[in-house]
């Protein structure tokens, strides 16, 4: 569509629905939007969008409701996001700056962008394989065993022990220990055999067993997918919003329950090229949220993003707002985790 009048018209007609979640007729885009045209052009204009399945008319209304292609024309031609006020953005600084701990970063987190949204508010914890590696401390313990603590570069802590054969010498673990965090910290999953590796050989022959035990475990550890899981609030903002879906909200709950869904979902928002990507109902590739929009934004550390944020809600949305505050509480979450 070229036509920016009719452009417009979309848009008013998205602003005014997401308002007052009611039908959009001529008379009413006339009386609050500054078109600039005679009610006729605009209805001749609402004819071309709803042949164009921009806008569809629900059951005998008089008046208009956009369709996905509309809200996806629509989001895709945003000129501007509504900028947060400083005092939302003082709130979500404090707020995040007060936590503790990675989980505790992560709960508040979610807990902020479901009140910033009123939806539900989505938060992937980060992936250990697309994190770099902070340190790693080792703790001898009886009966030859190792406590191997990895922390991650966005506060991430794993901690698995290593039953080793035979006893070593005491003076190996505080030797293993620094050559490890010399060799391997600040570097990713991807990059780490070879300094592992190198690590290993610097041990005499004697002794690698057990060095090539701790290393093996280091790089499992990192490795390992089955602990990547999502955290989520707000979801009693579905229930308010019940008649923004077709029958009822049931099957977007349940797609919520599967956290393989989210996962995915994420996973695929992540391919977008934009720095706040958005899917518009049957956009989503999962039938249960064929009624749901999600604004979703990748979070890290130094640049890298290590896992995605968002908020999920009905398609009648607003795209803008939903857009600036998930932009701003990702960027918030990613100095926090570099800091």
């Amino acid at each position: 569509m070229s036509d920016d009048r009719r452009l417009d018209v979309l848009r008013a007609i998205v602003e005014d629905y997401v308002t007052t979640n009611e039908p959009v007729g001529s008379r009413a885009l006339v009386e609050r939007h500054a078109l600039d045209v005679s009610p006729a052009t605009i209805r001749n204009d609402m004819a071309v969008l709803e042949e164009a399945g921009y806008i569809a008319q629900p059951h005998t209304s008089a008046g208009r409701v956009p369709t996905d292609k509309g809200y996806r024309l629509f989001v895709d031609r945003l000129s501007s996001v509504k900028p947060l006020s400083a005092a939302e953005r003082r709130a979500i600084a404090t707020f995040l700056a007060d936590a503790v701990d990675l989980d505790d970063v992560v709960d508040r987190s979610v807990r902020l962008l479901s009140q910033l949204t009123h939806q539900v508010a989505v938060v992937q914890y980060p992936s250990l394989a697309r994190s770099a590696l902070r340190h790693v401390e080792l703790v001898p313990l009886e009966d030859r065993r190792i406590l191997v603590v990895i922390i991650t570069e966005t506060g991430r802590v794993e901690q698995r022990i290593v039953e080793l054969d035979e006893p070593v010498a005491e003076d190996l673990v505080p030797e293993l220990r620094a050559r490890l965090n010399v060799s391997a910290a600040g570097r990713r999953l991807s990059e780490l055999d070879v300094p592992l590796s190198q690590v290993v050989e610097a041990f005499a022959v004697g002794e690698r067993g057990a060095v090539q035990a701790v290393a093996d475990v280091v790089r499992d550890t990192l490795a390992e997918t089955t602990e990547e899981r999502v955290v989520m609030a707000g979801t009693s903002n579905l229930l308010r919003a019940d008649r923004d879906f077709p029958g009822t909200v049931r099957p977007v709950i349940e797609a919520l329950e599967e956290q393989v869904v989210l996962l995915r979902l994420l996973t695929e928002m992540a391919e977008d090229t934009v720095d706040v990507a958005v899917r518009i109902g049957h956009e989503n590739t999962h039938v249960g949220l064929a009624e749901a929009s999600i604004v979703a934004a990748g979070y890290g550390a130094d640049g890298e993003t290590v896992a995605r944020i968002g908020a999920l809600g009905p398609t009648r949305m607003d795209y803008a707002g939903t857009i600036a505050s998930v932009r701003a509480v990702a960027r918030y979450l990613s100095r926090i985790l570099a800091g």
